[in-house]
């Protein structure tokens, strides 16, 4: 919902006024719009141009390298041709000016009307249409202007930028068009300024299919599909329209429509890119994020643009546009950082005994069923930690647990200690937040506790493995019994191990003693209030649940106490 506003009507011009004053180093205000100011040499004017609600574009796309002016209607309305007439008259340096926007029929009649004024004043003025959405029509001049604008815009204002003339622009321009594509979906619908409900709604776990741009729902709707499968929805909807082509390079853009997160954009770029090598296109400098959105939108789109030289060279050209910013300088002489495994004086894994061999296959055992233990219990996991924190602490030790054993299975010939070394690196690297450092920098300390070579593996080697794993934790964590953390559970573990293993039991049976210790002390934290960590501002809320940490612990070490054998 767009939340920050005071006259509704008067949204479209007050947020101008605003971004004005923010960015007049680069454009300044003109009757309907804004344009750029002017370089040492006079260029070819680009004017982009369309309704409000979708920045970046199209005010955000003025300035050097870029547009030379925009023309700002209201949301989601086109300009008059007042306005365009207005901001492209001011934008023009004596070059002409070309006139670039979305296919949409208010604005073909407003910036034709202006067009025609221009030239009857003696202003060469030519049109660029953008044409991209492959969702809205099998025929490429009857299809809408989406995210495609960007790419059309780029290459005209590069082209222009670089001093060319009218002509070459507009051929430029022309075949940028040509040479793109878009198809997108929506999530969820726009709500305008001032309104309180959406201009259309999807349904509950659905997307819209093929979207606009100005408050359209999608084509038709569809269940929502997990990200790698949208990508190839996306992809394919692309592919089955290209441009006739022979080029293998494309320019991309996935675009978000307002409020998909970055990190839903980046994930799904994952799961784009080899799709497009499959379909043997090589992206070139792709953009991920919002460059043509649609007010609070849910939703986001694949532009692709099959680049030639021509195109290529214009999609890489600097610009300095407040919503868009590129500069091949800056990365022009940097070079991939070159890193690997820090040296030490066991960089190479020793030769371990006999005894040891055995040691590491049974904590590599034990790993994997912790990592079993944490995939079953994520959700639970999750579940009790969001009550006073944030929910991650299932996701967490899955990460963390997935880390460990990728590394581990890479592993060959190693003892006990390089193996939960290892691991443990591998578990902090793979899962991040509090219990991911803990957990890691447990589970390392367990390995520095041991040796490979030993003859024998005893009692008291699991609990000096223990005793380390507590010690860092409790060190590196700073928690004290009664903090209700994780050491709530592990203390009475490893003190009622070590006392078993004294009393000369069996370190099966000391083992499972120890674990239902950790499980009681786990509950009981129930009824503690939280002093550390995300929990302790919502202490009272937290009070009758018990802490993830403690209770993940106590799950793993009764899962690793009914695991057999477990050597003595």
């Amino acid at each position: 919902m767009t939340t920050l506003y005071n006259d509704p009507a008067e949204f479209a011009e007050d947020q101008l006024a605003g971004f004005v004053d923010l960015h007049s180093d680069r454009l300044q205000a003109v009757p309907g719009g804004v344009v750029s100011h002017r370089g040492p040499a006079p260029i070819v004017a680009v004017v982009v141009g369309g309704g409000s609600g979708h920045y970046p574009a199209f005010a955000g796309l003025v300035g050097p390298g870029f547009a030379s002016g925009a023309v700002v209607g209201n949301i989601f309305t086109s300009p008059s041709a007042a306005q365009v007439y207005s901001v492209a008259k001011a934008a023009d340096q004596g070059r002409g000016v070309i006139l670039t926007f979305g296919n949409y029929a208010g604005d073909v009649m407003n910036f034709g009307i202006a067009a025609e004024r221009l030239r009857r004043e003696g202003i060469d003025t030519r049109i660029v249409l953008v044409t991209d959405d492959v969702a809205s029509s099998p025929i490429e001049d009857q299809r809408r202007g989406i995210a495609g604008d960007f790419t059309v815009f780029k290459a005209l204002s590069a082209a222009a930028a670089a001093g060319a003339d009218i002509d070459e622009v507009e051929r430029i321009g022309r075949a940028a068009n040509t040479a793109t594509r878009t198809f997108g979906v929506a999530f969820s619908g726009c709500t305008m300024p001032g309104a309180l409900e959406p201009l259309f709604t999807v349904p509950d776990r659905h997307m819209g299919v093929g979207l606009g741009i100005h408050g359209e729902p999608g084509i038709r709707d569809a269940p929502l599909i997990p990200a790698r499968e949208l990508a190839r929805l996306l992809v394919d909807g692309i592919l089955a329209a290209r441009p006739v082509s022979d080029a293998a390079r494309v320019a991309v853009i996935v675009n978000g429509l307002g409020t998909t997160k970055y990190e839903e954009l980046f994930l799904l770029w994952n799961d784009i890119r080899p799709l497009l090598s499959d379909a043997g296109l090589t992206p070139v400098e792709p953009e991920v994020g919002e460059l043509v959105t649609s007010l609070d939108m849910g939703g986001c789109s694949l532009t692709l643009m099959w680049l030639d030289d021509e195109l290529e060279s214009a999609w890489h050209a600097d610009a300095y546009a407040p919503g868009y910013r590129k500069s091949t300088a800056a990365v022009a002489e940097l070079r991939p950082a070159v890193f690997g495994a820090a040296a030490s004086e066991d960089a190479v894994a020793p030769q371990p005994s006999t005894a040891g061999t055995a040691a590491a296959t049974l904590i590599a055992a034990g790993l994997r069923e912790l990592q079993r233990t944490v995939h079953a219990n994520e959700q639970e996991l999750g579940r009790i930690d969001a009550v006073a924190g944030d929910g991650d602490h299932g996701r967490g030790m899955v990460k963390g647990a997935d880390a460990a054993i990728t590394t581990i299975d890479a592993l060959d010939g190693t003892g006990p200690a390089w193996l939960l070394r290892a691991a443990g690196r591998a578990w902090a690297a793979g899962a991040g937040g509090t219990s991911g450092v803990l957990w890691g920098a447990g589970l390392e300390a367990a390995g520095e506790a041991l040796t490979d070579t030993r003859d024998a593996y005893d009692g008291s080697c699991a609990t000096d493995a223990v005793a380390a794993f507590t010690d860092a934790i409790i060190e590196l964590g700073r928690a004290e019994p009664g903090d209700k953390t994780l050491v709530d559970a592990l203390l009475p573990f490893r003190d009622t191990l070590a006392e078993r293993i004294a009393a000369g039991d069996p370190l099966v049976a000391a083992w499972r003693t120890a674990a239902a210790s950790a499980v009681a002390s786990a509950e009981a934290t129930a009824g503690l209030s939280p002093k550390k960590g995300r929990a302790r501002p919502l202490a009272e809320k937290s009070v009758g649940t018990p802490d993830a940490g403690a209770t993940s612990l106590s799950l793993i070490v009764t899962a690793l106490g009914a695991l057999t054998p477990v050597a003595d």
